[in-house]
């Protein structure tokens, strides 16, 4: 006896939904992604003439922006006022004010940013203070 043959479908995968949770689990990645902000000022330096000091590793660097906002080797600073500075550079000196203070100023930035910056410095008995500048550019 001769059995008929059934006819067999062609087996596939559909794709579609596939590619839709993969969008949508692409999607809720890119919301939920935490973004880092980075906290770099921006500083245009005034210039001057002189001779080049090599930076010491073991350094402390006050950076002044142009609207008078202060980083504290590279961190950002929360406020501007001389009591936030003061805590910052104690931290990072860790009580010894021995280490050389390199204060970098914006040209741009307010006087009185600088000056307090310094001020904190001499109350925290800080003697190794240098301001830092650019040369100047041969055109002029």
């Amino acid at each position: 006896m001769k059995f008929r043959r059934q006819l067999t479908e062609e087996v596939s995968v559909n794709l579609t939904p596939l590619i839709d949770v993969v969008f949508l689990l692409l999607i809720f990645f890119m919301v939920t992604t935490t973004f880092t902000k980075e906290t770099h000022l921006s500083v245009d330096l005034p210039e001057a003439t002189g001779e080049p000091v090599d930076n010491k590793p073991d350094q402390i660097e006050i950076l002044i922006s142009k609207t008078g906002e202060y980083a504290v080797n590279a961190k950002s600073l929360v406020n501007t006022s001389i009591k936030t500075l003061k805590t910052a550079l104690q931290k990072e000196s860790k009580g010894n004010n021995k280490l050389p203070l390199v204060i970098t100023s914006d040209a741009n930035a307010p006087y009185q940013a600088v000056v307090t910056a310094m001020d904190a410095a001499g109350q925290l008995g800080f003697v190794h203070l240098s301001i830092t500048t650019q040369e100047k550019s041969k055109e002029e």
